[in-house]
Formats: C-alpha cells, sequence, structure tokens
C-alpha cells in the first residue's frame, strides 16, 4: 500500500471537528489511526484522560509514543485481539476503517474492548460525496487519488446508509450520525433542485457515527 506518498500534515492531522463527539466522562480512550498522536493529545488534555494508540507508520507512531500513554506499531489487527476486554471508554476511528481488509471484523473485536457505556467514535468518506459520485455519473471513470474519499490505500467504500447499517448489523446502536466537512460549492445544491432535495448527503465529505452497544449488561 503507497502509505508513503501523502501530502505533508497527513499523518498530523487534528481532527477537531470530532471533538464535538467525546463524551465529557471518557476517561480512557483508545485512537486507532493515532498518526503522531496530536489528536489524541488534545483529548487527553482535555478529559484529563488515559489514551492509547495504534498507528501503522513507524515515524509517525515514535511521536506519538512521545505525548500518548500507550502506543502500538503496525496493524491495528495485530493488536486489537490482546487489548484489554470492556476498558475503553471511547474508541475513535478516524478515517481508519476505510483501508482495513475486514472492518466489519475489527469492528466487532473492539466492541469487546468496550467498557459498559463504551462508545465507538468514527469518520468516514462518504463515497456519495458530489466530486465522487459526478466523476463516476458524467465522467464515467473510477480515479484513484493520494488522499480524499478516492484515496489509493482505501480498500472498502461506504456512504451513510452503509455505514449505519454496518454498526446496526454488528449490535450497535447508532447515536448520531451526521455529515462534515461541507463543500462550500454550489454545485451540490444545483443537482438538489433536480432531486427535490432528496440527495442532500451527496454535500458531505465524510460522516461521523457515534455507536454504543446495544443492551450491553
Amino acid at each position: 500500500m503507497d502509505y508513503e506518498n501523502k501530502p505533508k500534515g497527513y499523518y498530523d492531522n487534528v481532527r477537531l471537528e470530532m471533538l464535538q463527539f467525546l463524551p465529557h466522562d471518557a476517561k480512557v480512550i483508545l485512537d486507532v489511526g493515532c498518526g503522531n498522536g496530536a489528536f489524541a493529545e488534545i483529548i487527553k488534555e482535555q478529559n484529563n484522560a488515559e489514551v492509547w494508540g495504534i498507528e501503522l507508520m513507524e515515524e509517525h507512531a515514535k511521536e506519538a509514543q512521545k505525548k500518548l500513554d500507550k502506543v502500538f506499531i503496525g496493524k491495528c489487527e495485530d493488536f486489537i485481539e490482546s487489548l484489554p476486554d470492556k476498558y475503553f471508554d471511547v474508541i475513535y476511528c478516524n478515517d481508519v476503517l476505510e483501508h482495513l481488509v475486514d472492518p466489519y471484523h475489527v469492528i466487532n473485536i473492539l466492541k469487546k474492548k468496550l467498557s459498559k457505556k463504551g462508545k465507538i467514535i468514527s469518520s468516514l468518506p462518504n463515497v456519495r460525496f458530489f466530486k465522487t459520485f459526478m466523476g463516476v455519473l458524467i465522467k464515467k471513470d473510477w480515479k484513484y487519488e493520494y488522499y480524499g474519499v478516492m484515496d489509493r490505500t482505501h480498500l472498502r467504500f461506504f456512504t451513510k446508509k452503509s455505514i449505519r447499517d454496518m454498526y446496526e448489523d454488528l449490535g450497535f446502536e447508532v447515536l448520531e450520525h451526521k455529515g462534515i466537512n461541507r463543500s462550500k460549492s454550489i454545485k451540490p445544491y444545483l443537482f438538489h433542485t433536480l432531486t427535490l432535495f432528496t440527495q442532500l448527503d451527496m454535500q458531505y465529505l465524510q460522516f461521523a457515527t457515534v455507536a454504543q452497544i446495544v443492551n450491553e449488561k
């Protein structure tokens, strides 16, 4: 996989828009795909929390180790089984699941690692984002790029509906599910007038989701 040729700042991206979903009382947190730990460090300070991370890229993971309580270096699939059960109040997966061969299997394992009221919080790119959609519909193209929805390292693609379905099929209740990073272009609005505003999901680059296990005792 071509993880080396990412634009500058890719691995130190601070996802401030994802902080709004963090419960104030979360005290033990896992950040899967933590990069250099910039986002997780903010979480640690904001909640005075114990924060662990998993990061594929060694260079960035070593930076994260300076900031977080514990960081595993390598593929998340290599470590999640050995994580303590019922331990984490929140598990963040910001733009991670789309890179996995089997995100459903990974989430099913992470489910066991959540505390009684623990939550998985994820950000996933929207394959129905208007630029991607128009590329397929009008240009008849499916072109991979170095980053974005069509990142060449993406193995799975999601829509607003399929994200919700994934969590619910795995035994979660979806508490929040909303579009983030809305396009500032007027093009989606022009399209909406033709579709009677029934395709509003197309204006969002990503969808953020908060899910909690159903009837966990």
